[in-house]
């Protein structure tokens, strides 16, 4: 049996990690606001948990452009799957000119199991 779809990702950490975001992104965007809402341990809700993982990916994201960490701003419940869309793809433009770098491949798969182990919550 040849090479599986997911086995490039795997050696890959910049595709590992936006296979990661989107299936994740993708999960969020299909659940209900009801889902969202509700609670959800340790996180007081599945947005709230999405929330964190955004703003942990900004942070990253600001740490590779050597920039300060600001707090996200609190969005809509239902907005939960855009906005760790955005920090995603922020955190991966920042890391594309660096690709090649220990650091940097060690944060992108942090971050692809981070969005891993909320989608396997949710």
């Amino acid at each position: 049996m040849g090479p599986g779809p997911d086995d490039d990702a795997r050696s890959d950490p910049g595709r590992r990690f936006a296979a990661q975001l989107e299936r994740t992104v993708d999960r969020l965007r299909g659940l209900g606001l009801a889902r969202l809402s509700a609670s959800f341990e340790p996180e007081p809700t599945r947005a709230a948990a999405a929330r964190g993982l955004a703003q942990w990916l900004a942070d990253g994201a600001a740490g590779l452009e050597g920039g300060a960490s600001r707090p996200l701003p609190a969005l809509a419940d239902a907005a939960a799957g855009d906005q760790v869309a955005v920090c995603g793809h922020d955190l991966l433009a920042a890391a594309s000119e660096r690709l090649g770098d220990p650091a940097v491949a060690s944060l992108l798969d942090e971050a692809a199991e981070r969005l891993l182990d909320l989608r396997r919550r949710l």
